[in-house]
């Protein structure tokens, strides 16, 4: 009889946590990355033909995070590869994120909170060595891509430099809907204080060097960590090398005072790649008018997230036009880029399939064919021709 309810509690435990493995990590990721209902977008005929002949790219999505299928439509989410043909994107980075802290904010973190990230991997059965690692939970990230990739080279295709970009876009323009995947890690953590671990990042094929996430790392201070802390001695010597060999280098969670180090240390295109502008939305998420301004004196770009907290208002097409005509504004049409920060545990107002209505939105704000074409994909070109070897 004992034997029979060991039995009986073995088999409740093995149902249990099959159930959780299976269906936990969807749940939490429904939950995380919801596109807010809506009815569908005007999009005119004029924005229509306007945005099927643009060159589109967003700097910014965490798709590779989660355990989607990215080769096939989702239910859920916001990016995959079939949503990025319907969007017409033509280049989108694809972000590691690899440590984020309990209890994330915007104000202030601490760098030993329990990691969320962990957690995370082990209830999507990642691989063992990714559960203690966080160079490994990048180059696992890596691999799912490259796996994309193989089971899908007509619609994705990895890019590390300027002819491998340049190839993609000239079969785009011959007919193809291929999309140019970049690999990018938000916070160089992963490089786990050691600055050899630049090669096996590069190695995997990863090109965007985002220093800082939600916390003050080995680099230096995080918008969001404790204190304005700037760069190491450890991040002075990681950025110098990022600038030689051709990484492209993103500001976008670093602290005012890393930031300010970065431009004075470097002569490079700086990025941005997901935020918004702190005259329109005053936030602390959003770096001050005068430090994005030197920013794009680098030559580079501020990537507009889609997102209420940098939005100030419901994040609809409108919104997020009105924020980039601010933009424009104050950092110049040279100067602007798409950043949605799509997957990266944010609620939308649309997924990536629907950009056609973020066109629209822009030709409603009044902005030229011209500015148009440059910051939905225009300006990020420009950067990655200038830093990709």
């Amino acid at each position: 009889m004992f034997k029979k309810f060991l039995a009986a509690v073995f088999g409740l435990i093995v149902i249990a946590a099959a159930t959780f493995f299976i269906f936990a990590p969807k749940i939490v990721e429904k939950g995380r990355n919801n596109v807010i209902a809506h009815d569908p977008y005007p999009v005119s005929p004029q924005a229509a033909e306007l945005h099927a002949n643009l060159i589109v790219g967003d700097w910014h999505a965490d798709s590779l995070l989660w355990n989607r299928d990215l080769t096939k439509r989702g239910d859920y989410g916001q990016v995959d590869l079939p949503r990025l043909t319907e969007g017409n994107v033509a280049v989108q980075v694809f972000t590691a994120v690899t440590k984020s802290p309990a209890g994330q904010n915007y104000d202030e973190n601490s760098d030993d909170a329990f990691d969320n990230i962990t957690l995370l991997a082990i209830g999507q059965l990642w691989p063992l060595r990714t559960w203690n690692s966080l160079l490994e939970r990048a180059v696992y990230q890596s691999e799912k891509l490259h796996r994309f990739e193989h089971r899908a080279p007509d619609a994705l295709r990895i890019v590390t430099n300027e002819a491998g970009l340049d190839a993609v876009l000239a079969d785009r323009t011959a007919g193809s809907n291929v999309t140019a995947g970049i690999l990018g890690i938000e916070g160089a953590h992963p490089l786990e204080g050691d600055i050899d671990n630049m090669d096996v990042l590069w190695n995997a094929g990863y090109r965007l060097i985002g220093l800082q996430h939600f916390f003050d790392n080995e680099l230096g201070g995080s918008l969001h960590g404790v204190g304005n802390k700037g760069l190491t001695d450890f991040g002075r010597a990681v950025v110098a090398r990022a600038a030689t060999e051709g990484w492209i280098i993103d500001i976008a969670h670093s602290s005012e005072q890393v930031a300010r180090d970065v431009l004075e240390m470097t002569d490079v295109p700086i990025i941005v790649s997901h935020g918004g502008v702190h005259g329109h939305c005053p936030v602390k998420r959003n770096f001050p008018d005068d430090l994005m301004r030197d920013i794009a004196a680098t030559g580079g770009v501020i990537g507009m997230g889609y997102w209420a907290d940098v939005v100030c208002e419901h994040p609809s097409p409108d919104a997020i036009a009105k924020m980039i005509t601010t933009a424009i504004a104050e950092v110049g049409e040279d100067h602007v880029s798409l950043g949605s920060d799509f997957d990266g545990s944010v609620e939308t107002a649309f997924d990536t399939s629907e950009l056609p209505a973020l066109t629209h939105a822009l030709i409603n704000a009044g902005l030229t064919d011209d500015q148009i074409a440059k910051v939905m994909g225009g300006n990020m070109i420009r950067v990655l021709r200038a830093r990709l070897n």
